[in-house]
């Protein structure tokens, strides 16, 4: 039976979104600037942890990891009807992820690994009891590939300690991998559903085994290009993901939703997936640095499907209409401007990569700092209906 869910306790800690959302945004927006500033010598590192691995990490297990907990705890509400973690139990959640991201920079690395690893199992744990009370098995897959996460981020600092003879960054590389696959599965459940939604008479209708093909090919290629150990084969999966992507995303008419911002920043987000991957694969042919297939990945599908999905559920859980306003096209707008530069200038221009790293951590910072802006006051309070949420 669902639980009948009332509104307690303050607004802030009644859903997951509401303060994941804006502690990864006030984070990226600051973390991504410290780096540069790291990045160009201009301020003294004292961090255990390289700056480079400090950036690569905190983006994936700070940032990104913190959108997909407040993403999961509200979306496991609405798929059960039960109550996920909130009031208290949210607050002790929040901060544990803020002292693992301030303990990597101001303590030994051992205390920063150990508060590090505690949150996605807790998170996980929390979902695994409430989808098996509701007999909700078929979101236990996602929750496999959070848990899949939580191991990469174990084996990451394992690495780094040098207790596993693995390279740090081919963890990191893992992590990555299942974003985009997360990213992949939601995607396929939501952007064609939403596009249909906002166009009256437009049926998408997916085939099955064609969801299937594309997810398993996507997997393995990703699995080839982490194990690096057979750069023709990895050339090839990826190309062909690559490809089947690119059919996938076609069969859901991106050009329907060119006047509906909200929706085609999702579009566009997911592009950006065909893209990392085919540049993943000529980067196997060392025909493009791999950098430009994973920031690729990493600003403009996982940054840009981010902020669409942190404005619309955002904009829906707090009673909001379904449509952006100036100030989140403008941030839409920033993040696709980041992404542009930081993958394609300096593979056109080498010379210009500094100014197109400083260009595209500008552009970033100021899309979640407009984020901050509009949704600040609106995930701090109540609900304009009044509402659970």
């Amino acid at each position: 039976m669902k639980q009948v869910l009332r509104p307690q306790g303050m607004p802030l800690l009644r859903l997951g979104f509401r303060p994941f959302y804006l502690a990864a945004a006030l984070f990226t927006t600051l973390a991504v600037p410290l780096w540069l500033a790291a990045y160009f010598g201009q301020i003294e590192w004292t961090a255990d942890l390289p700056p480079l691995y400090w950036h690569a990490h905190e983006m994936l297990f700070g940032f990104i990891s913190a959108v997909i907990i407040g993403f999961l705890l509200t979306a496991g509400s609405n798929w059960t009807g039960l109550a996920t973690p909130r009031s208290p139990a949210l607050g002790a959640l929040v901060l544990l992820w803020l002292a693992a991201r301030l303990s990597a920079l101001l303590v030994p690395y051992s205390v920063y690994a150990w508060l590090d690893v505690l949150l996605i199992p807790l998170v996980a744990l929390a979902l695994i009891v409430l989808l098996l009370r509701a007999k909700n098995i078929r979101n236990l897959p996602i929750v496999g590939i959070l848990l899949l996460l939580a191991l990469s981020n174990v084996v990451f600092h394992l690495a780094q300690v040098k207790v596993i003879a693995l390279p740090s960054m081919s963890a990191l590389h893992a992590a990555l991998a299942l974003v985009v696959m997360l990213e992949c599965v939601m995607a396929g459940r939501v952007v064609p559903w939403f596009t249909m939604g906002a166009t009256p008479g437009l049926k998408i209708i997916a085939s099955m085994r064609f969801e299937i093909a594309t997810l398993a090919v996507t997997a393995v290629s990703l699995a080839l290009w982490i194990a690096d150990i057979n750069k023709p084969l990895s050339f090839v999966a990826l190309a062909c993901a690559a490809a089947l992507h690119i059919h996938r995303q076609w069969s859901w008419h991106p050009l329907k939703t060119l006047q509906r911002p909200i929706l085609w920043i999702l579009h566009a987000a997911y592009a950006w997936i065909a893209t990392g991957l085919g540049l993943l694969a000529l980067a196997q042919l060392d025909w493009v640095p791999v950098s430009a297939g994973i920031h690729a990945l990493a600003v403009g599908a996982t940054g840009g499907l981010i902020i669409g999905m942190i404005t619309r559920t955002a904009r829906g859980h707090t009673g909001r209409s379904l449509a952006a306003g100036r100030m989140e096209v403008a941030a839409y707008a920033l993040l696709m401007l980041a992404a542009v530069l930081r993958v394609f200038l300096p593979l056109m221009a080498p010379a210009y990569t500094a100014p197109a790293l400083l260009g595209a951590a500008i552009a970033w910072s100021a899309a979640f700092a407009l984020y901050l802006i509009v949704y600040l006051p609106w995930l701090t309070q109540a609900r304009l209906d009044g509402r659970e949420g």
